[in-house]
C-alpha cells in the first residue's frame, strides 16, 4: 500500500521519524490487525471464553479486548447480535483505558458515533451512575444508538448536539469526559484506502480549529479534580502534541497525567511542539504563540502508538486532569453534584411511578405539556406479568414512547435528546409494546418466559432473520408453573437474550425488528 500513501504525507513522516521512517512504511504491507472487546454487561471474560470458538488471543492495553483473525467473521455469528462483544480495532481501545472510568462516575462522551467507546465506557460503569454519549451527526448517531441498545446499556443518555449548546446544562457536571476528537485520520490510512487517497494536507489546520473548541467546551464541562481523556487517528504534531501545549497554556489549572510508554506505546514528542507550531500558528487566529519549556516538557506524558510498533493502527492520546485549588471547595462541589435535579420539566413520572408501582387497582398517569393525560398503568402491568426484579424510579415519557433515565441529570429543555435513558417501549390504546432495547438490557433471569436457542442450530439464525418459529410448549421456560403460557418471551441464545416473541399455540411470533436481521 505505501506506494498510494500520499507524497505529502510520506515527506511529513520521514522528517518526522528519521531512522524510524523505513521500519514504518514498511507496516503498511502488513497485515492489518481485527480485534473486539467482549461485553461485560452481558458476561463475564471467562464466560465468553468458555462459550466461544474463535481463536482469540490477548490485546495486552485492554483487558477485555482480543486480537481475531479475520477470517473468522466475528460479525456473522449470533453471539453479535446478543451483544456479548464489539468488534473495534485494537488500538482504539486504549483511550477509554486511559479515562479509568469507574462505576457511579458521571462520564461524557463527546464525540461519540458509532459507538464503540461509549459501549466500553458503559461496561466500566457497570450499570451506575451516568453516561452521556453525543455525537453531532444525524446520520450517524443511528449507528451510535443501535450499538448502546445492541450492548444492553441501562444508563445512557444519546444527544445530537452542538458541543457549545452543551455547556449551559453540564458546566462542572462530569467526572470524566473522552474527546476522541474528529482529524485528519492518518492513522487510519492502513485500515481505510480510500482514506488516504481523499487525505489532504490543509486537513491537518481544519481539524486543529475543531480540536481546540473541543477542549474549551469539555474544560467547562469538567467538575474540579474530573479527568480529560483527548484522543485521534493522527500522526500530526498540530493535532496531537501541539493542540496539547496550547491547551495547557491557556488552562493552567490542568496538568498530564503522564501514562506509562508499556505495551509498544512511546512517549509524546516535546519537540515536535516547536516543529510545526510556528506555522499553523501564523494561519490560526486566537493560537498561543509560544508555549513555555515545562509546558512543553509536559506533552512528553502523552502517548503515541505506532503500526510499526504494536499490533494496531496509529492512535495518541493525552490524559488531562484538572486541579483543585481547595480539597473542601471540591467537597462541596461533589455534594452539589451528586444533588438530583429535576430533568425535562412537566414529563417526569417517578412519583406516579413510586405510588403505584405494585398497587392493585391504580392508573398511574402522567401529564404531558401540550397533551392529554397519559396513562401508565399498560406500562406496570406489562412489567408485572412479564418481567421480574427490575425496578424504574425516573419514568420519562417523548409523546408515547417511555424510557428510564438515569438519576442526577440536568434540565435538558432545549437539547437535541434523542434517547433520554433506557427505552422501554410504546404505549399503545390499552397496551404496552415492549422495545427491543428493553430485551437487549434484560437478562434471561429477568424474564417470566424464555425460550433458549443455541448458536450451533439452525432455528437461531432463522429467528434472528425474522421467521416465525414452531416452538413446543415444553420449549417455553416460565419462572413459576402457574404462568401461562401465552404472551411475550424473552428470545435467548445460548443464554444470552437477543429480542422478544410471543408465543401462542405451538407458535412464537417474531419480534425480532426489521432493521437488525440477518442478511
Amino acid at each position: 500500500m505505501g506506494s498510494q500513501l500520499p507524497e505529502a504525507f510520506l515527506t511529513k513522516m520521514e522528517r518526522m521519524l528519521g531512522e524510524q521512517y523505513s521500519a514504518f512504511l514498511a507496516s503498511y504491507e502488513d497485515t492489518r490487525w481485527y480485534g473486539l472487546r467482549i461485553n461485560t454487561l452481558k458476561c463475564s471474560v471467562e464466560q465468553f471464553l468458555s462459550l466461544s470458538e474463535l481463536d482469540l488471543k490477548p490485546i495486552p492495553w485492554t483487558p477485555t479486548g482480543f486480537y481475531y483473525r479475520e477470517e473468522d467473521r466475528p460479525g456473522k455469528h449470533p453471539h453479535y447480535h446478543a451483544g456479548l462483544y464489539y468488534i473495534q480495532e485494537p488500538s482504539a481501545m486504549a483511550p477509554v483505558e486511559l479515562l479509568d472510568v469507574h462505576p457511579g462516575e458521571r462520564v461524557l462522551d463527546l464525540c461519540a458515533a458509532p459507538g464503540g467507546k461509549s459501549t466500553q465506557i458503559a461496561a466500566k460503569l457497570e450499570g451506575q451512575g451516568v453516561l452521556v454519549t453525543n455525537d453531532i451527526h444525524s446520520d450517524r448517531v443511528k449507528a451510535l444508538v443501535k450499538n448502546i441498545e445492541l450492548s444492553g446499556v441501562r444508563n445512557a443518555v444519546v444527544l445530537n448536539e452542538q458541543p457549545e449548546k452543551l455547556q449551559r446544562p453540564f458546566e462542572g457536571y462530569f467526572d470524566k469526559i473522552l474527546i476522541d476528537a474528529p482529524c485528519s485520520g492518518e492513522g487510519m490510512f492502513r485500515k481505510e484506502e480510500d482514506m488516504a487517497k481523499a487525505w489532504q494536507p490543509d486537513w491537518v489546520k481544519k481539524y486543529a480549529e475543531m480540536q481546540r473548541e473541543l477542549l474549551r467546551q469539555a474544560a467547562v464541562m469538567l467538575r474540579s479534580g474530573g479527568r480529560i481523556v483527548y484522543s485521534t487517528c493522527t500522526f500530526s504534531p498540530e493535532e496531537n502534541e501541539a493542540m496539547i501545549a496550547e491547551f495547557l497554556q491557556a488552562h493552567p489549572r490542568f496538568k498530564v497525567l503522564a501514562v506509562s510508554p508499556e505495551h509498544g506505546f512511546r512517549s509524546g514528542e516535546p519537540a515536535w511542539v516547536d516543529l510545526d507550531m510556528a506555522s499553523y500558528n501564523k494561519e490560526t487566529e486566537g493560537a498561543v504563540s509560544s508555549v513555555s519549556e515545562s509546558t512543553k516538557q509536559a506533552v512528553e506524558g502523552t502517548v503515541r502508538l505506532w503500526p510499526h510498533l504494536l499490533h494496531g493502527e496509529g492512535h495518541f492520546a493525552a490524559v488531562l486532569e484538572c486541579s483543585s485549588d481547595d480539597e473542601n471547595q471540591l467537597l462541596e462541589e461533589k455534594q452539589c453534584l451528586q444533588e438530583t435535579p429535576e430533568p425535562f420539566e412537566a414529563v417526569k413520572a417517578r412519583k406516579q411511578a413510586k405510588r403505584s408501582h405494585g398497587t392493585e387497582g391504580s392508573r398511574p398517569s402522567v401529564k404531558v405539556k401540550g397533551q392529554p393525560v397519559i396513562d401508565l398503568q399498560w406500562l406496570y402491568q406489562f412489567m408485572e406479568e412479564n418481567t421480574l426484579d427490575i425496578a424504574f424510579s425516573n419514568i420519562i415519557l417523548h409523546g408515547d414512547h417511555v424510557y428510564a433515565a438515569p438519576e442526577g441529570l440536568p434540565d435538558l429543555n432545549g437539547i437535541r435528546v434523542i434517547r433520554p435513558g433506557w427505552y422501554l417501549g410504546c404505549l399503545r390504546k390499552q397496551r404496552f409494546e415492549p422495545s427491543h432495547a428493553l430485551a437487549m438490557g434484560m437478562r434471561a433471569s429477568d424474564a417470566v418466559r424464555m425460550v433458549s436457542l443455541s448458536s450451533a442450530d439452525a432455528i437461531a439464525i432463522r429467528y434472528l432473520k425474522g421467521e416465525t418459529l414452531e416452538i413446543a410448549e415444553e420449549r417455553v421456560i416460565r419462572s413459576r408453573s402457574a404462568i401461562p403460557l401465552k404472551g411475550y418471551c424473552l428470545v435467548c441464545i445460548d443464554g444470552y437474550p437477543v429480542g422478544w416473541g410471543k408465543w401462542l399455540d405451538g407458535m412464537l411470533k417474531n419480534e425480532y425488528p426489521a432493521g437488525w436481521r440477518w442478511t
